[in-house]
């Protein structure tokens, strides 16, 4: 069980506790665009989706898209201008395990440099930083992880991939890499963890503590070596 080399990471909800956040702001700036939106509809639509489907979703409803993006990033990089929640013991994650590591996230290149970018764990990934943006189809095509693995030097099924949304671990089956479903301590979905495992993740964890202790089981020869 030596084989991973390389930890691949969704952002949102993975590393940042700002899944919540995001859904936030897109139901204010959707209900301000005239169409009623709760923070648990909007969790259920948009968590995980790529920019291109949210728009096929707002397309649908009526929406101009384009003007509600921009005025729910408005109020999504003024709640990143007060605070980015760090995912509790993600930085012991980053430091105790010697592996190669990337950053694979749905959002935009201009997410991610206001918000994981500005965070003391951003320097743990150097240039693996990768958006959508990266990529010609994001999550759940496997553009993503492949994109990172190439750029890491590891073959697909030398990288686990974890992520807290089935898009990501589609992405990650239809790699070839190990996927790990991930359930944050703020992630109230019932039956999250459920929809997971459906989605064909190899392994599911609750929290950082779970996701610790599989880390260690699956890389055990690597850390007694380093």
């Amino acid at each position: 069980m030596n084989r991973i080399k390389a930890l691949l990471f969704d952002c949102d909800g993975v590393l940042l506790d700002s899944e919540p956040l995001g859904c936030r702001a897109l139901a204010e700036a959707v209900t301000a665009a005239g169409r009623p939106m709760t923070f648990a509809e909007a969790r259920q639509v948009f968590s995980g989706c790529a920019a291109e489907d949210s728009r096929a979703w707002m397309a649908r409803e009526g929406l101009e898209a384009a003007e509600v993006f921009a005025e729910s990033d408005e109020i999504l990089f003024r709640m990143f201008a007060s605070s980015i929640p760090l995912i509790p013991g993600i930085e012991a994650v980053l430091r105790d395990f010697p592996l190669k590591m990337a950053i694979c996230s749905n959002a935009s290149h201009r997410r991610l440099a206001v918000s994981v970018c500005r965070t003391t764990i951003a320097s743990r990934f150097g240039p693996h930083i990768y958006s959508a943006d990266h990529v010609e189809k994001p999550k759940p095509a496997p553009d993503l992880a492949l994109h990172a693995c190439r750029e890491l030097g590891v073959a697909p099924h030398e990288a686990l991939f974890i992520d807290d949304n089935f898009h990501g671990i589609h992405c990650a089956k239809a790699a070839g890499c190990l996927a790990v479903g991930f359930v944050g301590p703020s992630d109230d979905r019932p039956g999250h963890d459920r929809a997971l495992w459906e989605a064909g993740a190899d392994h599911v964890v609750h929290g950082i503590a779970e996701f610790q202790n599989l880390l260690r089981t699956l890389t055990i020869k690597i850390l007694e070596d380093a």
